[in-house]
C-alpha cells in the first residue's frame, strides 16, 4: 500500500458470518476503555492482510442513527491509523473494532483511544 493512502476498500471489510462467528469463539481481545479490539488471525486462503469490521452495541444507542454515527466516527478513526496494524502485525488478523459505552465522545478523544488500542494490541502479539 501507498504510504500516506487513508482508504477502507472493500477488500478490508469484514463481511463473513463464520469469520465472525469464529472470531467471537476463538480470538482474543484487548481493551482500552471505551473500545474494545477483537481479533484472530486469517486462514491462508482469505486475501489481504487485515479484514475488519466495526460494532456499537444497541443497549448503549437505541437509536440507529446514534450507531451509525459512531460506526462512522470507529471507521475514520481505524483509516486514519491503520497503518499502525499493517506495519506491525507478524500475520494476517481479522479485527472488530468495538464502542463499549454509552459516553458520547468526540472524534479527537475517540482517535486517541484508537490509537492507544492499536499499539496495546501490537505489544501483546509480539509478545506472544
Amino acid at each position: 500500500m501507498e504510504k500516506g493512502k487513508f482508504t477502507y476498500p472493500k477488500e478490508e471489510k469484514l463481511k463473513s458470518r463464520n469469520m465472525i462467528d469464529l472470531m467471537f469463539a476463538e480470538g482474543h481481545s484487548v481493551s482500552k476503555y471505551p473500545l474494545r479490539l477483537v481479533y484472530v488471525p486469517l486462514p491462508e486462503n482469505e486475501p489481504g492482510p487485515i479484514k475488519i469490521g466495526v460494532s456499537v452495541s444497541k443497549r448503549h444507542f437505541k437509536k440507529a442513527v446514534d450507531r451509525n454515527y459512531f460506526k462512522r466516527l470507529l471507521r475514520e478513526t481505524y483509516r486514519h491509523n491503520k497503518q499502525l496494524l499493517l506495519e506491525n502485525q507478524p500475520q494476517p488478523y481479522a479485527y472488530m473494532l468495538m464502542y463499549q459505552t454509552k459516553d458520547r465522545l468526540s472524534f479527537e478523544e475517540i482517535n486517541t483511544k484508537t490509537v492507544q488500542l492499536f499499539e496495546k494490541f501490537i505489544t501483546q502479539v509480539t509478545a506472544q
